[in-house]
């Protein structure tokens, strides 16, 4: 893919549409981007020419925006200007979508929108132009001579997260992976707790303890699997269980299925190990090399990695009674796309850690030149890496969907959880944030975001055992809104935090409905959303992240409100619309009965006394 434009040029006249407020331009030649329907529904059609990449700029007025929201923003939430590194990326069906909202400090959108080319890459470019004291986004993207790519943009002046919300259930016409029962369960994984020191014993230990406190799924992660060892992905390949650490690994399963969990294993399909017997006869088709990883990346172009990917998912789950696979770097994939400037990020789940990869498009694509001149092999001519994905996933989901049926679940993990994956995983997870919970709030809000059908879980939860439990309670209670994942070793938890634990998972088992499927109210992206609130018809729960940040209710609308307080204060505010008789019943961090009384609630801000990391519980008198 050509690289974007000069950004001497990126303001260029052009010919353009008006669209809810918003400047379309297309600055390349070929068929003019015209409107299709009528009013409100705001779609742009731009169809492939045959001369050069095709770009696409939307802009609008600066007037009050304070921030710019993408799937993969992470901390990066303030306008960066056009000129900015920031406001580039490289996107496409394993990697975040093309999808945006800009918005102003009341977090009403003003220039949101969505393209439908979900699979195959497209380069984004965004931010403040200086001269022109307009916002834009640009859309660079190699369409087919006649091939047709769709933008919607949606009105102005919704709330980011419906804004949002409703531009994915129009981007993707395909069915979301269906949600078991099991993966809305609070969960237990390996990962934060063992590493990959893991074993068959330690494993059904806390297996036990996680039954106990109510979780109903158990994610082994890496080092179950021969070669696991170092911190590194070296044996990454073969994917045959370590003998020594599980020496009947379908007995295991068995063990942990008795306990009343059901069972996830990581896997890394697309890496190869640099000591994987797997490497003699795949070398040839894992060109790019990770040496801080010690492996290769599979070139999901060919059809033998694809075989060999889907035929060993399959295997696994079908031999040992798996539920379904933790899958992790398909992002790596990504390396293979067309001029991909993506910096890719250090080793995320699994083992160990690892530098940036540096290395810019001309080097990445003279090593696979080399390196299939070597070997002989070359993928599909004009693969893209989208198509290849897609098929891969596809073909896998399909056989595990015939292996497990209705059951299966298969974990993603952001960036690569965008709407066009939503067909291939049920159980989207925030990216890795080991013990940092405004990261891991941060995450799983963007994920719920764009896929609130789905379960959204939370990155696995560790926290410090010698902490109070009113501390360690802090990772919990930021991810209320996602389904918890337990990542501590439990048979070495005080006495005082398993309480915590097991209070608040009870907590959330009976809220689940209304914090997984009610209405968010999150607030603005670049605040980190200091207070969230969700809620249905009948109830709402109210999370305070941050002290001094108001939230906003009606008391006389719900038969329960349950305000958290996790934050280091002894109070929380509210700012009532309307006066209400209450009774307030006050526990602390490890539910403990701290105070029961009923009060006359008048309308305005009130303070509200509730120890840190307690719960009030708002019910009419």
């Amino acid at each position: 893919m050509a690289n974007l434009a000069d950004p001497r040029r990126l303001w260029a006249d052009g010919k353009a549409i008006d669209v809810h407020g918003v400047a379309v331009t297309r600055l390349t030649a070929g068929p003019a981007a015209i409107t299709l329907g009528a009013g409100s529904d705001g779609v742009v059609e731009v169809i492939g020419a045959e001369s050069e990449t095709t770009l696409v700029r939307l802009d609008v007025p600066l007037a009050g925006a304070v921030g710019f929201w993408h799937p993969a923003a992470g901390w990066d939430r303030h306008l960066t200007a056009d000129w900015m590194a920031a406001g580039r990326r490289t996107v496409g069906l394993v990697d975040s979508a093309p999808l945006g909202c800009l918005y102003d400090d009341a977090g009403h959108a003003i220039l949101a929108f969505a393209s439908d080319r979900l699979v195959r890459t497209t380069r984004l470019r965004f931010g403040v132009g200086e001269r022109a004291g307009r916002f834009g986004v640009w859309l660079a993207m190699d369409l087919d001579p006649g091939e047709l790519c769709r933008i919607r943009i949606a009105p102005p002046g919704g709330a980011v997260a419906e804004t949002v919300r409703s531009l994915v259930r129009r981007q993707s016409g395909t069915a979301a992976l269906p949600v078991p029962e099991a993966g809305r369960v609070p969960a237990y994984s390996t990962w934060y707790s063992y590493h990959q020191e893991v074993s068959a014993t330690a494993v059904e230990a806390e297996a036990e303890l996680a039954a106990e406190l109510g979780c109903g799924l158990l994610i082994l992660d890496d080092g179950w699997q021969r070669g696991a060892h170092g911190g590194g992905y070296a044996g990454c390949g073969d994917w045959e269980p370590d003998p020594e650490k599980f020496p009947d690994f379908g007995a295991h399963v068995e063990t942990v299925h008795g306990l009343g969990l059901k069972y996830l294993a990581w896997i890394a399909p697309l890496l190869l190990g640099d000591d994987s017997a797997a490497r003699d006869h795949l070398a040839a088709f894992a060109p790019h090399a990770r040496p801080e990883w010690r492996c290769h990346v599979l070139d999901p172009r060919y059809e033998e990695v694809r075989r060999f990917v889907v035929d060993t998912c399959v295997r696994l789950v079908d031999r040992y009674g798996l539920d379904g696979l933790k899958i992790d770097f398909l992002d790596a994939a990504m390396v293979y796309a067309k001029d991909s400037t993506r910096s890719e990020e250090g080793i995320r789940s699994g083992g160990g850690t690892g530098p940036e990869d540096r290395a810019n498009p001309e080097d990445r694509a003279r090593t696979e030149k080399n390196a299939r001149r070597e070997n002989g092999a070359r993928p599909e001519e004009g693969g893209e890496v989208g198509d290849a994905m897609r098929a891969l996933l596809t073909e896998l989901r399909d056989k595990l969907l015939a292996v497990r049926g209705a059951d299966l679940m298969i974990e993603l993990r952001q960036p690569y959880t965008g709407p066009g994956m939503l067909e291939f995983g049920n159980l989207l997870r925030a990216g890795d944030c080991p013990a940092d919970a405004a990261g891991n709030r941060v995450r799983t809000l963007d994920l719920s975001a764009a896929g609130r059908e789905s379960a959204v879980h939370s990155d696995m939860l560790m926290w410090d055992p010698q902490a109070s439990p009113q501390i360690a309670a802090r990772q919990l209670l930021s991810v209320l809104h996602a389904v918890p994942q337990i990542s501590v070793p439990l048979a070495g938890l005080p006495a005082a935090q398993r309480a915590m634990a097991g209070f608040w998972l009870a907590f959330w088992r009976e809220h689940r409905d209304v914090l997984t499927r009610g209405v968010l109210d999150a607030g603005r992206p670049d605040e980190l959303h200091p207070v969230v609130i969700a809620r249905d018809a009948t109830r709402a729960v109210v999370v305070h992240h941050v002290g001094d940040h108001a939230a906003t209710l009606d008391p006389t609308r719900f038969a329960e409100i349950a305000v958290v307080n996790n934050t280091g204060a002894e109070r929380v505010l509210l700012d009532l619309t309307h006066p209400a008789a209450v009774r307030l019943d006050v526990r602390d961090a490890c539910g403990a009965p701290v105070r029961s009384e009923t009060a006359r609630l008048e309308p305005g801000p009130r303070w509200l006394a509730v120890p840190p990391s307690g719960l009030c519980l708002i019910r009419p008198a």
